[in-house]
């Protein structure tokens, strides 16, 4: 997901821990690049990854880029 506001940028990666052995959700959003589309902006990079069986956040990472 994508936000945009002003000049700044946030783009979000959301994982299910349980439905996924993959890399982490920040480290998807570096790997597939989905932030260069956004080149030229203030761009905020933020993973969250959530429990299915504890129905909580289980990790949250961000990044200024």
């Amino acid at each position: 997901m994508a936000v945009l506001f002003n000049e700044k940028t946030c783009i979000f990666e959301f994982k299910v821990n349980e439905l996924t052995d993959s890399s982490r959700a920040l480290a998807q959003i570096k790997e597939k690049k989905y932030h260069e589309q956004y080149t030229g902006r203030e761009i905020y990079l933020v993973g969250i990854e959530f429990s299915k069986e504890g129905r909580n956040i289980t990790r949250f990472e961000w990044e200024k880029i």
